[in-house]
């Protein structure tokens, strides 16, 4: 059987600043997959053109796109898993290790689109797997309530607390709210280190309240600031004002998803941090906690099966 095809959709979408996408290259060669080609521009008018330059017929694909800046990916996704569906592919996995459209999971006022539900029944019509890392499951129990495909929800709490233990001497790590805390405190396990979970009451998207735990008995320990999104870092930012006050040492923030929207990863640089550090499922300058292992090994299963 022909090894898998992996196609690097993030390259088309690349910003000036990011990281190079790498993540398909580093899972290709775990993978022992080929980099698949393909050919995608704009025409004048804002259409997509978009074509397969690799063999498909038979193959399994991946298609790796970070959600992240979701509307614009949207199209040319789609249209490369349908176009590869025409090729004669065998199956077609979506590995996005940040998922887009998971945080309206209600609909709070009449009439709002739960767009959570509406864009899992679109992806589910051309894929046939989809594979991610902490995706924003707060009112859902799983991904399997909202896709029709085969789905694997991964975690980064082992990544993350590998990259503390070779990085970080006698961290306390933090949670920014109750939410947090069952995530944080499998990191902590891992990482062998005491926790602290954050109370935090919201008032708007930039208004944000937070409460300090008794820290007094840290002060000695590097504070960790740990969270699935960083997005606006108004949370963190808020955290590290008090931490700075509580006279603890400069913070390391950490975020599996590093968004920084509303200019928060220069207001976070120029904070009471010791460094701001993402995992690579959005490309940024910040990454330094690599998913590709634990993206391959799920990977892995899926090819197998």
């Amino acid at each position: 059987m022909n090894p898998p095809l992996i196609f690097n959709l993030d390259s088309l979408f690349e910003q000036a600043g990011d990281q190079p996408a790498t993540l398909a290259d580093q899972l290709a060669s775990l993978l022992q997959a080929e980099v698949g080609q393909l050919d995608y521009r704009q025409f004048p008018d804002g259409e997509s053109y978009l074509r397969i330059d690799s063999p498909a017929a038979g193959r399994d694909c991946l298609l790796v796109c970070s959600l992240h800046n979701p509307n614009p990916r949207f199209l040319p996704l789609i249209f490369a898993a349908e176009v590869l569906k025409e090729l004669g592919a065998r199956r077609i996995a979506l590995v996005a290790p940040y998922l887009c459209y998971m945080r309206q999971d209600k609909r709070f006022q009449a009439g709002e689109c739960i767009t959570s539900r509406h864009f899992a029944s679109l992806i589910s019509r051309s894929f046939d797997f989809l594979i991610t890392v902490d995706p924003h499951l707060h009112r859902y129990q799983s991904l399997d309530e909202i896709y029709g495909i085969s789905s694997k929800a991964l975690t980064s709490a082992e990544s993350v607390a590998q990259w503390l233990l070779q990085t970080v001497q006698k961290p306390l790590l933090l949670g920014p709210d109750s939410e947090s805390e069952q995530w944080v405190a499998e990191v902590a396990r891992l990482a062998n280190a005491p926790f602290e979970v954050l109370e935090k009451v919201r008032s708007g998207d930039l208004d944000v309240e937070v409460s300090v735990p008794h820290v007094q008995q840290y002060l000695d320990h590097t504070p960790v600031l740990v969270d699935d999104i960083i997005s606006s870092g108004r949370t963190l930012l808020q955290t590290l004002e008090h931490l700075q006050k509580a006279g603890m040492k400069p913070a390391v923030c950490i975020g599996t998803h590093g968004l920084f929207g509303a200019g928060a990863w220069e207001l976070l640089k120029a904070a009471h941090t010791h460094s701001v550090v993402t995992s690579n499922s959005v490309p940024h300058p910040s990454n330094a906690i690599d998913l590709s292992p634990a993206l391959a090994k799920g990977l892995k299963q899926w090819l197998q099966g």
